[in-house]
């Protein structure tokens, strides 16, 4: 068989890609260097299609190129093209080495799969976008999430699908989170298709242009997070229950103070009206009585004013209802707390001394609960300055400080507020330290655990920290610390206009 140019084009010795002139019985009559080289690694039947002679066949009597003919042995692959030869029954097959190439293909064959795998499947919201915030596409989870099926949301802004109070600030802020740092969080209640209200946690992340760094697009992962709002709006409101529950229970234990305080102002009302009814009788002919009569009035009302002060605190420390943070007087806190575990401590003959910053400090918390805290911690150390009375031999130090006293302290600190409750009592061991603020742990017969581990969650919902160490001496330091409402403390004038 002669070589005419069309041969001599496809088999040019200096082309990388194999070249093979084949008979139309489908052997081999010559081939170029790429592909002897090929066979002297490979068989002719290894090197070329299973079905090559078919495909000669069909190439010669089609008159046709067949392109794209796959070829494998081991982990060898090529791609072969039959072509006729424009005269005689000859066909030129050309083949190059796809390995590399065909198994990049099924890679992202099986990538892309994978992603579309998940992304059709997940339960999150995966979703593309313009950067002024138009949908590019989004993930089938969007029919589920917010009513809508990607083909309806495409070409759609944020703003017709996200309603909420809070979005264009939060939209705002998200740009320029994306644009500064390339990522961004954001937290919505929306409202889905059906009117549900829904809330969602998205977070975005910027695709840049590769020169120029300019956002051309960002891709956002939305979830529905309402259940765990739900949930912790739940244990919220539970937790306010209980702390509610234990204002009652801690009044019920303070009755004999509360029952002490109001006995004394409604005592001596009763002894002022009798001796001014005396009086009144009287005026006809001792006109000067008169006087007398107005003093004694004045009395009535200055302990109707404490007894209706008793009356309000109270009602103010078993209020139910939403907390009310306001900037405090630390001072004035304590205060009140002392004077309503004062008639406890009298009745078990403890001194409550209390040693209080000069220029008062001002934090920011619910004065109520705080309150609640600081009776808590007072009352506690009362039990361990009892419990020493009751068993003094429970005592191997050979110091002895005063065991009826207990003081309550406001410090003003560079760092922090501090509030110290130190008692003299039992004390508690190593253990007993890390354990007391664990939810029913204790060591009273008649307590529930809950007190201390209740204590410690309010001073923490403040800011703040509450932990305890054994006193220098004897007994235990509770300590709460606070984060500085203002840089300083206060004068006078400054804390009136912040009573809450």
């Amino acid at each position: 068989m002669s070589i005419d140019l069309t041969e001599a084009m496809y088999l040019n010795p200096w082309d990388p890609e194999l070249g093979l002139l084949v008979d139309a019985g489908g052997d081999i009559v010559r081939s170029n260097d790429s592909a002897t080289q090929e066979l002297t690694h490979f068989s002719r039947h290894e090197l070329l299609p299973h079905n090559h002679q078919a495909l000669v066949s069909a190439c010669r009597q089609q008159r046709r190129a067949i392109n794209q003919v796959e070829s494998r042995c081991g982990e060898h692959i090529w791609l072969w093209t039959y072509l006729p030869m424009p005269e005689g029954d000859g066909v030129i097959v050309k083949g190059r080495n796809a390995t590399q190439d065909v198994r990049t293909l099924d890679e992202a064959t099986r990538a892309s799969r994978l992603y579309r795998l998940i992304t059709e499947n997940t339960t999150d919201l995966i979703s593309r976008h313009t950067p002024e915030g138009r949908f590019i596409d989004a993930s089938p989870a969007a029919w589920r999430l917010l009513g809508y099926w990607p083909e309806e949301l495409r070409g759609r802004a944020l703003e017709d699908i996200f309603q909420s109070r809070t979005l264009a600030q939060q939209l705002e802020t998200s740009r320029n989170q994306l644009r500064d740092e390339g990522y961004a969080t954001m937290t919505l209640e929306l409202l889905h298709r059906d009117g549900r209200r829904r809330w969602f946690e998205i977070a975005s992340r910027a695709i840049r242009e590769t020169y120029t760094g300019a956002v051309v697009e960002f891709i956002s992962v939305s979830r529905d997070i309402t259940a765990r709002v739900e949930s912790q709006e739940s244990a919220r409101r539970l937790a306010d229950e209980l702390a509610h529950t234990s204002r009652l229970a801690a009044l019920g234990e303070l009755a004999s103070s509360i029952a002490h305080e109001m006995n004394q102002p409604l005592a001596t009302i009763v002894n002022f009206a009798s001796a001014s009814q005396r009086y009144l009788q009287q005026a006809e002919q001792q006109p000067e009585r008169l006087q007398r009569v107005n003093d004694g009035l004045e009395r009535i009302i200055s302990h109707a004013n404490r007894a209706a002060e008793v009356i309000k605190r109270l009602r103010a420390f078993l209020r139910k209802g939403d907390k009310r943070t306001a900037a405090i007087a630390v001072n004035d806190i304590i205060s009140n707390a002392v004077q309503l575990c004062q008639w406890d401590a009298d009745q078990r003959g403890i001194v409550l001394h209390t040693e209080l910053c000069e220029q008062q400090p001002i934090i920011t918390a619910d004065p109520v609960l705080l309150e609640q805290v600081l009776i808590n911690l007072i009352r506690n150390a009362i039990d361990a300055t009892q419990a020493l009375q009751e068993h003094p031999s429970t005592s191997n130090d050979n110091r002895e400080p005063p065991a009826d006293r207990i003081v309550i302290r406001s410090l003003w600190q560079a760092e922090d507020v501090r509030i110290d409750v130190i008692d003299h009592g039992i004390g508690i061991d190593d253990e007993g330290l890390r354990m007391m603020f664990n939810p029913f742990f204790t060591r009273k017969s008649d307590g529930l655990g809950l007190g201390l581990s209740m204590s410690r969650s309010i001073i923490e919902g403040i800011g703040g920290f509450l932990d305890a160490s054994p006193a220098p001496t004897r007994g235990l330091i509770l300590t709460c610390r606070f984060p500085h409402a203002t840089t300083r403390p206060m004068t006078a004038a400054e804390i009136l206009r912040h009573e809450p």
